[in-house]
């Protein structure tokens, strides 16, 4: 049985995962941080059903000594580094955290793997953040980078070192530069949720309008589903190589926001208000992801379309505030 070690198990893309390798008869082991709120941490995991089928171990990405201590115990064949200080917005508050988690926290883990278990196979998240200030109008594994806040930053650290150890020690380390992608999953502070939520307590009269930033904004959206199975068929290569995933259609947030009202009944003009408060110091004004490589060398397509995730995302939540009545 092939063991896998999930970093951010708790996130959306961790439990999804999580549920991917199950599936695929993995002995799944998920690396978790001691917490006040440890009673809700698994909740992405008990919404997909699979909390009492994996392992969790406490662990630390800052705490080198507990991730040696964790490796040296599970012996894993898989290494999925998927934690971080995941929220572009925060990283500006807390850049020294986000530099610590999201950068030196890989490095950490490619160093633990690196004395413990080289042999592992080794997936650090990228993400499309790296590119920035974009270089080049269609974006690709050759495109260069240019980080525009503190999560990108660190995420390009740990992207840049991750290809260093694989180039520097040979191991199987490999990137993926994942574009933006959602569902029912996704953290409540991030835009695509922010506004299906909303859509949620609009359409069942607990809120009368929808506070939002930079309404133009583009983004390739996808869904996290698809997007972990492409993680996965990256450490089923017989090389380590770094890929784009992406759906090379962008969408603005103002589209985003018709979709999802539109779902629920509702004219998102009639609802949705902006603020400056919400902008961020600098902005990104488009992402668009060309994944030829991924879908060539790993046969990896995406299948969901961006009104599919809006209509999978309003239902799920409009459930949840439902629920609590």
């Amino acid at each position: 049985m092939t063991t896998a070690l999930i970093t951010g198990i708790t996130g959306q893309d961790g439990a999804y995962l999580a549920q991917l390798l199950l599936e695929k008869g993995y002995r799944v082991i998920g690396l978790i941080r001691r917490s006040a709120s440890s009673d809700v941490v698994g909740e992405r995991l008990r919404w997909l059903g699979i909390l009492d089928r994996v392992e969790l171990k406490d662990g630390d990405l800052t705490d080198i000594s507990s991730l040696i201590r964790v490796i040296h115990e599970t012996q894993p064949d898989e290494v999925y580094n998927l934690a971080a200080q995941s929220f572009v917005a925060a990283s500006w508050h807390q850049p020294l955290l986000t530099g610590t988690v999201t950068g030196l926290g890989a490095v950490n883990i490619l160093e633990a793997l690196r004395i413990i278990r080289p042999q592992a196979r080794f997936y650090q998240a990228s993400s499309s953040e790296m590119y920035g200030l974009i270089q080049e109008p269609v974006q690709n594994e050759r495109t260069p980078f240019y980080a525009r806040s503190p999560y990108a930053c660190a995420k390009l650290f740990a992207h840049s070192m991750t290809v260093n150890y694989r180039e520097s020690f040979g191991m199987f380390a490999c990137c993926g530069i994942l574009f933006n992608h959602e569902s029912p999953l996704r953290g409540i502070e991030f835009v695509t949720r922010k506004i299906t939520d909303g859509v949620a307590r609009i359409k069942l009269g607990r809120a009368d309008h929808l506070t939002l930033g930079n309404l133009e904004a583009r983004r390739d959206w996808g869904h996290a589903k698809d997007y972990v199975r492409a993680m996965w068929l990256m450490l089923q290569q017989d090389v380590a190589e770094d890929y784009v995933v992406a759906t090379g259609k962008t969408s603005s947030i103002r589209d985003f926001c018709r979709l999802a009202f539109e779902h629920a009944g509702l004219d998102a003009t009639e609802f949705v208000r902006t603020s400056p408060s919400l902008l961020r110091p600098a902005e990104v004004d488009l992402l668009l992801g060309d994944a030829s490589k991924a879908k060539s060398k790993l046969g990896w397509t995406p299948v969901k379309s961006l009104q599919e995730i809006a209509t999978e995302m309003v239902d799920a939540d409009i459930a949840r505030h439902s629920s609590r009545q």
